[in-house]
């Protein structure tokens, strides 16, 4: 009798366990508007880890796929109208180590992230750039816009753990390909996403490889409203509701005034987004958006 109710005692733990589970469709219902809708905290960050669980659980991904082999996370089968759900999981990963992780321990977490992006766009029998196919020609047929920002995303962000290495293995001419695509397919997603990227991106390049800070403030003045710098760099229109999220901010003091010690104005401008309310649309980036800001602030105060 006594093994029995041990044995009744450990089913009713494995099955408040199960319930206790996240499903595919409460992982889902966190993504709104191109945004994953969870608190700047260790709280958010749990939750993410759990959404991620259960995008892979529903994507039948075994225990021990290796998602740090490009060639292994893409030869799982995953049915097509999965895709969108390949999307959210490099989504998710490029958010977790972008939000919640520092670096170098976020290079891997990156990495899966492209991997899953790239098991995304190559869903499309037309993206065969690993079945003989040209890269530039599989990147201009495709038109899932999700699958090619976050491949880049993700892209990007792992390649600065060895950027001369990825210089050398022509990364960045693959990636100005996704980012060119994406802006010429939706140049709003994500508020301007593709912008920012391209902003971060020249200004971080080696200068001996193509490092052009004008090019940078080129792209960067299509999500600020700086008409002091931007009126005469030929950006045009400033993408609806850049104002309202915060990292469109951020990024212009990261990647332009503060490379071109432009102080008093980077202070300006970071104290801007510290004045804010978070607001709704946007919790978990503007929150980590005001957190970067401070840590940014801390150095354009020294040279103040």
């Amino acid at each position: 009798m006594r093994r029995i109710l041990v044995l009744a005692v450990l089913g009713a733990l494995a099955l408040g366990s199960a319930a206790a589970a996240m499903t595919l469709d409460e992982a889902l219902s966190f993504f709104q508007n191109g945004q994953i809708m969870i608190e700047f905290s260790d709280a958010g960050r749990a939750q993410l880890e759990e959404i991620i669980e259960a995008l892979k659980a529903g994507l039948g991904v075994p225990d021990n796929l290796n998602e740090d082999d490009e060639a292994a996370v893409g030869a799982h089968s995953v049915p097509m109208e999965m895709k969108e759900v390949v999307n959210r999981l490099s989504q998710a990963y490029y958010t977790l180590a972008n939000v919640f992780m520092t670096e170098p321990a976020a290079y891997p977490v990156y990495r899966f992230g492209k991997h899953w992006g790239f098991k995304s766009l190559r869903m499309n029998p037309e993206f065969n750039d690993n079945r003989g196919g040209r890269f530039d020609a599989s990147v201009a047929r495709e038109t899932d816009v999700a699958a090619l920002y976050w491949t880049n995303a993700n892209w990007l962000r792992s390649s600065k753990e060895n950027k001369m290495a990825a210089v050398f293995a022509g990364v960045p001419a693959k990636t100005e390909m996704l980012t060119n695509r994406v802006l010429e397919l939706d140049p709003d997603y994500l508020v301007g996403g593709a912008y920012r990227s391209f902003g971060g991106y020249y200004e971080q390049l080696p200068s001996l490889f193509g490092r052009d800070i004008n090019k940078a403030l080129f792209y960067l003045c299509h999500v600020v409203d700086e008409p002091a710098f931007c009126a005469t760099c030929g950006a045009g229109e400033v993408v609806d509701g850049a104002e309202a999220y915060f990292e469109n901010r951020t990024f212009f003091a990261e990647f332009y005034l503060i490379p071109q010690k432009k102080w008093a104005d980077a202070a300006r401008v970071l104290q801007s987004v510290l004045d804010e309310p978070i607001g709704e649309l946007y919790p978990l980036m503007n929150a980590y958006a005001q957190a970067h800001a401070r840590t940014l602030m801390e150095g354009v105060q020294k040279n103040l």
